[in-house]
This record gives C-alpha cells, structure tokens and sequence, in this order.
C-alpha cells in the first residue's frame, strides 16, 4: 500500500482555508500515486483550537467542510482529523475524531481514546474519550487507527497515566497496518524520541505504523511535522522533512532509506525560524520591530527574524544611554549591516533624564538603586512600542530562559513585546545557537565581540551579569534539574551544586513568578517552558 504523509500547516479556526490546503495535499498524493492520504489530527480546524471548540458555529463548519471533502476521495482513501459533535445527552461537547473516507463517502468515524491533560494539553476540557475502537478495512488490509496520544503516551510520575492501551488492543484485534493522526510538538530531542517509542510499539504489535504530524507554529506551540513509517520491525523505512509542509508518500512494501533527522542545534534554529515566521504571519504583521543592544540575546533574535521573514521586514533599533559601552553601539551597528536589516538609533538620554527629574523629589531619602537602572530599560521599552504602534510592526522582546527564570529582566522595561522568541532557550544555548548561525551563514552574522565579550545590561557603570547571577553554566544546570527534571533543593545540592547558590536561583525564581506570568508569549522547545503548560500561583510558599 501506498501511502502519502501529509504534514499540513493550519491556521487555527480558519476552516476554508484549511481545508484548501488539504485538497492540494490530496492533490500531490494522487500525482504521487498514493492509494491513501493520511492528515494530521484535527486537521480541518488545526490544533490546539482550545475554546474555539466550545462554539457551536465553529465546529459546523469544520463539520460541513468534511463533508466537502468526499468528492476528493472518491478515486482514493483520505484519513482527516477533525472535531465531531458529540450527540449524547452527557459529555463533553466533542470528540477528538478521524474520517475515514473513500468512493466518495465516509465509511467510517475513529475516536481518540486517550486525552493528554498535563503540560500544554487540556484536552479534557473539549473532548470526550472514546471506548475501544474496532478496525477499518481498506483494500483489503484492516487498518488500526489512533490518534496522537493513543500512540504516543509515555509515563508519567513513575507510572501510567492511563488504563488502556489502544495499539495493543488493535493488535490483538489484527490490525496489518496502524495509522496515526498526531499533532506532537516540538521540543529538543524529541522526534528520535518519537521514532524509538514508535518502533518499540510497532515490533510489538508485529505491524507497520504510519505516523503523520501537524507542522508549522501555532502561538507558542511548534509543530516540527518529520511523519515517518517504520515496518513490523520498529525499523523507519520513510521519514518526511521536518519544519516543512510536504506531502512524502511511502511504498510499505518497497522501503527507501530515510533521509537523517535535524541534528539538535539545527533542529532548534529551523524551529525557531518556523515559529516566528508563522506567529507574525498567522496574526496579520508583516514586520518586526526589536531593540539592538550589542549584546547577544538581541543579536540571535535579529538573525531568526532576518531569516524568518526577510531583511527587508525587519527594524533594529539600539537606544544607547550613558552607561552603554562605545563596542555595544559598534556592535549592534555591525549585526544590522551583517544582516541587512534597517537600523535606527534613538538616544534615550533626554528621556531618562526627564524620568529622574520628574520622580528624584520623591525618591528623596532613598538611595539609588535597581528603580533608578530600571527607568532606562522602561524608556526603551516606550520608545520601542511607540515604533510599534505608528508602524504596525510586531514588537519582539529578546530575553532568553535563564533570565526570565530568575527574573533578571524589567517589567515593562526590556520585557515589553508582543513574542518572546528565545525565552525558552537558556544562555548557555543562546550562545551555541549563535556559533550556530554563523556556520550555517559561512561568515559572522553575530559579530565574534557579540559572542566573546562578557554579558551584560549596561543599567550602571561596569556593570556584569555575573556580579548578580551564577555562572550560567551554574544557573541553566541548576534551572534544568529544578524545573525540568522536577529536582528538589537538596537532590540538587546532593548533585554536587554549592548550597548558598542553590538557595539563591530558587528565592529569585520563586520571587519573579509575577513577572512570568506577565511575559509576552514565548516560543517552546524545551519540555517545561514558561508558558501555558506551566501553571504556578504567585502568591504562595514554595517548596526548598
């Protein structure tokens, strides 16, 4: 059997052109000689369309547009995610569903059965779980399928987080072929993930599995598509492009050799060039505008935007104050030329000035202080939005993880923004992402200053990051075994991390929560990020 994977890139709610987008799917399918198209999970909507599933209208057109779809599938079989109206008396409003179409018809309706509600996923709110679902024949094979988490679920806590497995269970029942409709996120290493959990179930079951998945950004969430097939072995024997929307069709019965994964660091950048890219366009922007500083952070975010949506759109602008160093403005100047991109300076002098005359007389008594460094970082913020209003340009902000995790960073100062494109990725990795992007360039996008210098916020006189922070070799480890590997304090300084420096990242951690929860939407690609999947109150005692 021949099968086309076709990874789509949705716009959330917007059902006609979604739709068009799966008819030319179809379309290269049959040019591709496909017997079956299969699509990614609620495909017609996109995912997650969270409550958007709770209007009625919505889930009527994304109804009536399955029902457009019939005539596409009359010459082969189209499997399509989509959200059916649940027409029992109690339940939720939908189910998560997959339509089995062909000759023009649908012959058959699968449920998802297991409905992920941890980290971003909130499934239980919409959907309603299905019971045990019976096989689909198709050219003669009888065909499992399963949608998203019913493949791809993996413990939690130390144990199973549900009863039932459905793979097994359409194993047991015969399946030959089992399909699966996935719209899995993106985050560091987790597509070979998905291909060894994939295999292990496919050698188990003694059957090959054909995966597909959702591709492109939607808000904070990327999809890195990369739908693969692996035969009864566990062995992939097809893999289509990540970060890319295609439709790749593989012969289960003739398999190629698949082209390599994303290393790592390239899976990142592709990520985050993706999800920039589709955030600006998705919400009507064609242009960025972002504050240049010399240093790196900014200089990483110019380069994704640069590359993400063209030089041409994008606005760098470097407010020097007293405090800014001659090589910052050097700097800054050197990105934009490196880049292309339009390049500003605005002097914030006479602003910060006009801040500390109209406030001194109330300061009176007090000494100087992070309220005093901190009217720097907000007048650029209000030059920076002010750029953003008259010109309809996105405003990025440009803060990485490991600063928005100790909150060394200004409320509406540095923080303003409309997407925080690196605030989920730690320095350490801002860093590599950096060397990164000047190998793939083959010269020195990110000027090498920007890379070697010491960090710093330029707020005082000789002021360094590290004169308040840990090392951030120090602070991401310490951050990665906290938040992402749930470590307590003491396992972290049993570890081998000094006590007082442990004790410190977690008050300021824990002191900062307000702020996140002020943050502009972020881009994920780490397992926790400080986003929607992280859901911490502010006003509490948190555990040492």
């Amino acid at each position: 059997m021949r099968i086309a994977l076709a990874q789509t890139n949705p716009l959330i709610g917007d059902v006609d052109g979604n739709l068009e987008r799966i008819l030319r799917a179809i379309d290269a399918a049959r040019r591709g000689g496909a017997d079956l198209v299969l699509l990614p999970e609620q495909a017609i909507l996109g995912y997650p369309a969270k409550d958007l599933l709770l209007r009625r209208e919505v889930i009527e057109r994304n109804v009536a547009a399955l029902q457009r779809l019939r005539d596409a599938a009359r010459d082969l079989a189209v499997v399509v995610g989509f959200a059916e109206p649940n027409e029992q008396p109690h339940g939720r409003p939908v189910f998560n569903s997959a339509a089995v179409l062909a000759g023009g018809e649908i012959v058959a309706i699968r449920r998802k059965r297991l409905l992920p509600t941890y980290d971003v996923f909130d499934e239980a709110r919409y959907f309603e779980p299905a019971g045990p679902q019976p096989l689909v024949e198709l050219r003669g094979r009888r065909i499992g399928v399963t949608i998203c988490e019913d493949l791809l679920s993996e413990p939690m806590f130390g144990r199973s987080l549900y009863a039932c497995d459905p793979v097994a269970e359409l194993a047991a029942a015969g399946a030959e072929i089992i399909l699966n409709l996935s719209a899995s996120p993106y985050c560091i290493d987790k597509a070979s993930w998905r291909e060894r959990h994939i295999g292990e179930h496919a050698a188990r079951s003694r059957a090959p599995i054909v995966y597909v998945n959702q591709v492109g950004g939607n808000d904070e969430l990327l999809f890195d598509g990369a739908s693969f097939a692996c035969d009864a072995t566990g062995r992939c024997i097809a893999r289509a492009a990540a970060f890319e929307e295609t439709v790749s069709v593989v012969d289960l019965d003739a398999p190629r050799e698949p082209p390599p994964l994303p290393e790592r660091i390239e899976g990142l950048h592709a990520a985050l060039v993706m999800g920039l890219r589709d955030y600006v366009r998705k919400c009507g922007f064609e242009s960025v505008v972002l504050g240049l500083s010399g240093g790196i952070d900014s200089a990483v975010t110019a380069a994704l935007a640069a590359e993400a949506l063209g030089a041409a759109h994008v606005h760098g602008v470097a407010m020097p104050s007293r405090y800014s160093s001659a090589h910052s403005l050097v700097d800054a100047r050197t990105l934009a030329e490196n880049l292309g991109i339009r390049f500003s300076v605005i002097e914030i002098g006479a602003i910060h000035d006009a801040f500390e005359r109209t406030l001194t007389p109330h300061f009176a008594g007090r000494a100087p202080d992070v309220a005093e460094e901190n009217l720097q970082a907000r007048a650029r913020g209000a030059v920076l939005m002010g750029l953003s209003n008259k010109f309809g340009s996105l405003l990025l902000t440009t803060g990485n993880k490991s600063e928005l995790a100790v909150g060394y960073c200004t409320l509406y100062g540095d923080m303003c923004g409309g997407l925080a494109v690196i605030s989920d990725v730690p320095k350490t990795l801002v860093y590599e992402l950096a060397r990164h992007i000047n190998v793939s360039a083959g010269r020195d996008l990110i000027p090498q200053n920007t890379i070697d210098k010491p960090p710093s916020a330029e707020l005082r006189p000789d002021q360094f990051d590290q004169q308040t922070l840990p090392p951030y070799d120090v602070l991401d480890a310490i951050l990665e075994r906290y938040e992402e590997r749930m470590e307590s304090r003491d396992e972290i300084v049993a570890a081998g991390f000094d006590a007082a420096v442990v004790d410190e990242v977690l008050r300021m951690m824990q002191r900062s929560e307000y702020k996140r929860q002020q943050a502009a939407p972020g881009l994920k690609v780490t397992t926790r990020a400080f986003g929607s999947g992280r859901r911490m109150p502010i006003a509490a005692r948190h555990p040492r």
